[in-house]
């Protein structure tokens, strides 16, 4: 595992860079849902361009980076790929925090695995911000012909729960970008809007650049994959 990390606020998951760095803001982006739905090829897809018909159930967490501009930002998205398998949600839970967006992925061909979107939803609830930004996705769209789980329902499902929808395939690239574009967007505009409301001195109000106390922040390591 590489570790790529400015220090992060572990309380708003925004950082601001350093100078030797070349990016704005530092959102931490967790991606959750059931083993085996693609978690880790959609973050290879976007990060490395790359896809494994192979790929092993991840152990633990990892993460990879990739940066993207915004309104004229450069805001790096710092993205956690969390193991789906029970044996290892109590290593994952730790790692909601300070999340401030969630990929929640499902596998269009697996209804049981859109079924536990609910659950998903609650461990959220439980462990991660009130304000996380949360998308739901429908990967394996490229298995149209094996699909399980209407579109619409899935829609209609991600309306009720007031979070934002798209189907993707990290196998044909369908979506990738635009899924993780979309929820980058979306958190950095919330992070202006949170500064203009905000007190100056307010708990939540985003780091500004170059004024970043790296003292209060510390980083520990515990991940791993199989070989």
């Amino acid at each position: 595992m590489f570790i790529d990390l400015n220090p992060i606020n572990m309380t708003t998951g925004v950082s601001s860079y350093a100078k030797d760095d070349e990016y704005d803001f530092l959102f931490k982006i967790v991606l959750i849902g059931d083993s085996g739905v693609g978690k880790s090829n959609i973050l290879s897809r976007f990060t490395r361009n790359e896809f494994d018909l192979e790929s092993k159930t991840t152990i633990g967490v990892e993460f990879a980076t990739r940066s993207i501009q915004i309104d004229s930002k450069k805001i790096k998205a710092q993205i956690w790929d969390t193991a789906g398998q029970e044996r290892y949600r109590a290593i994952t839970n730790a790692y909601y925090r300070g999340a401030v967006g969630a990929l929640l992925v499902y596998d269009i061909a697996k209804h049981l695995t859109y079924e536990n979107v609910e659950r998903w939803l609650k461990e959220l609830k439980d462990h991660a911000d009130a304000n996380i930004v949360v998308m739901l996705v429908g990967n394996k769209s490229d298995l149209r012909h094996l699909r399980a789980v209407p579109t619409e329902e899935a829609k209609q499902f991600a309306e009720r729960n007031h979070l934002s929808f798209l189907e993707t395939s990290a196998l044909d690239s369908t979506n990738v970008e635009e899924a993780f574009e979309s929820i980058v967007r979306e958190i950095f505009h919330l992070v202006y809007e949170q500064r203009v409301d905000s007190p100056i001195d307010g708990p939540n109000r985003p780091i500004e650049i170059d004024k970043l106390d790296k003292s209060e922040f510390k980083l520990s390591t515990c991940c791993n994959k199989s070989s």
